[in-house]
């Protein structure tokens, strides 16, 4: 339940605006780097002071800043201050429970979406809030740690490939999207093996393994579709946007990315049908087998009624009873129990029965 309903006890009436962090410190320290180029030129740095930046925001350049770690609120009100960023927006920032979305200011478009990665070792889907502030000539994006998935984009930025250098922020913007879009089919991947691998052998694993592990993915599935869902919604604001903070060149990348995401929350909804269908085979495969174990046990015991009706009544403690003292009696009642055995043997194999 955690994974859905975040604590947010200690920002209880608060005003609005006020920056308080929620959600895991995920790291000790806060790490600011920086990439400001245009088409000819490129300038990388890892910075110690926020402060550093300042100056950048009034070139004609592009800079992106890239600030891993959101519990710190001083670096980040001096960001937002000088940046002019309003303060509902920094207090989202620093609250990692936002739900994907676009907010649109006049002198800047702020996006959350979330950048996701499965942890092979644990079976979960690990979530990470990504924040963007896109500017006319600047991109900040905040995330919660280290490490992340635009690694592909800081390379092309470095080597000049494609339009990105010439491209603007909001081109930035579409290209750091579209990495965590297509990162969203990697998880998909991995959790769509696993969920054929329960396909593969649900017929020779009927055990409650096989019902925790489909009941585990379906909450993973679940997981997924509320971290994926929202940004439909998010990039079909943006192509909807008459704002100067997207050119119309870029649009059409957007539109791109939408239509990945479709794709994948498709794929995303297929799967989760999948699991379902699991579900409900394993159930009908586990009752196939009680009934069965049932229709064996049931012949069973309709066989030995009537064996157990002959045996009682020559148990019966009279003196005078026919056959008592018979010489082939004893024979002659084992007789009489395979004949009644056999019979309704035959019977049932005649019906259909076994």
């Amino acid at each position: 339940m955690p994974r859905f309903i975040r604590k947010t006890n200690k920002k209880a009436g608060t005003p609005p605006g006020t920056l308080v962090h929620v959600g895991e410190k995920k790291q000790d320290h806060t790490r600011i780097t920086l990439m400001d180029y245009d088409a000819e030129h490129l300038g990388e740095d890892q910075l110690q002071d926020i402060a550093t930046v300042f100056p950048l925001k009034d070139l004609p350049t592009t800079t992106w800043i890239n600030v891993d770690g959101v519990h710190d609120i001083d670096a980040i009100e001096k960001l937002g201050h000088h940046f002019m960023i309003h303060s509902l927006t920094l207090e989202d920032t620093v609250n990692t429970s936002q739900r994907p979305k676009l907010e649109e200011f006049d002198a800047y478009l702020y996006v959350v979406l979330k950048m996701l990665d499965y942890d092979r070792e644990h079976e979960k889907i690990r979530s990470e809030q990504v924040s963007l502030l896109v500017g006319p000539n600047f991109l900040i994006s905040f995330q919660e740690q280290e490490g992340d998935v635009f690694n592909a984009v800081r390379d092309r930025i470095r080597k000049g490939r494609g339009r990105i250098r010439q491209g603007g922020s909001d081109y930035l913007a579409y290209a750091l999207i579209d990495c965590i879009v297509d990162h969203y089919f990697l998880v998909l991947e991995q959790l769509g093996e696993k969920i054929e691998n329960l396909e593969n052998g649900i017929y020779e694993n009927t055990g409650p393994d096989l019902l925790r592990d489909i009941f585990r993915l379906k909450q993973e599935m679940i997981y997924l579709r509320k971290q994926v869902w929202p940004l439909r919604e998010t990039l079909s604001h943006i192509l909807k946007l008459e704002s100067p903070l997207v050119k119309d060149a870029t649009r059409v990348f957007f539109m791109d990315v939408y239509d990945h995401l479709v794709k994948g929350i498709d794929v995303i909804e297929s799967l989760r049908d999948v699991l379902s269908g699991l579900q409900d085979l394993h159930i009908s495969i586990t009752g196939h087998h009680m009934n069965e174990i049932m229709k064996v046990l049931t012949i069973i015991a309709t066989i030995f009624i009537p064996i157990t009706f002959v045996a009682g009544i020559y148990g019966m403690n009279f003196e005078v009873m026919p056959e008592l003292k018979w010489r082939w009696g004893y024979v002659a009642v084992w007789g009489l129990f395979g004949a009644i055995s056999a019979g309704m043997l035959f019977y049932f194999r005649r019906r259909k029965w076994l």
